[in-house]
């Protein structure tokens, strides 16, 4: 996982199930949360970033 540009390493069994690939979540005492609205966004951002890179 990436935290302000640091790669650290957590137990997968703290995650919930639902969590995937390129999620935003907040970690608090060893408990993770989706930030199901930041996550998606993020996505409509990067989203947005492509759409520009890859215009014709």
């Amino acid at each position: 996982m990436e935290i302000d540009g640091n790669t650290k390493r957590f137990p997968k069994s703290i995650f919930p199930r639902n969590a995937a690939v390129g999620d935003v979540v907040k970690i608090s005492d060893n408990k993770v949360k989706v930030l199901k609205e930041e996550t998606e966004k993020l996505r409509r951002e990067v989203e947005d970033l492509m759409n520009d890179v890859w215009e014709d």
